[in-house]
């Protein structure tokens, strides 16, 4: 198990991030948008600076659902490659049996 903590502070996290998606959005569409004026374009950059670090998308961890482990996590099924053999071995996961040769 991963500590409580570092799961705590990714959940923070991932709050921050679904909070701020929109503004951030629209502040990076107008800092992208090359037809607007320098000036407005260069307040929008402050504004999003502003911003909570955390509030990015990039700062969220692919965390394993299970045991909170950082590294080795499939994206669709958000576990562990560890969870994931665990569940295969247990006949949880349908079609996923132990490989021999």
């Amino acid at each position: 198990m991963a500590k409580l903590s570092s799961v705590n502070k990714n959940n923070r996290r991932i709050k921050l991030s679904d909070k701020y998606y929109k503004k951030r959005k629209n502040l990076k569409k107008i800092i992208m948008n090359k037809k607007l004026g320098l000036e407005e374009r260069f307040k929008a950059q402050q504004k999003l600076s502003k911003l909570p670090r955390n509030s990015s998308k990039t700062r969220v961890m692919n965390r394993c659902q299970i045991t909170g482990r950082p590294h080795g996590v499939y994206r669709k099924l958000k576990i562990s490659r560890i969870a994931l053999r665990k569940l295969g071995l247990e006949g949880k996961i349908p079609g996923m049996i132990k490989s021999s040769w």
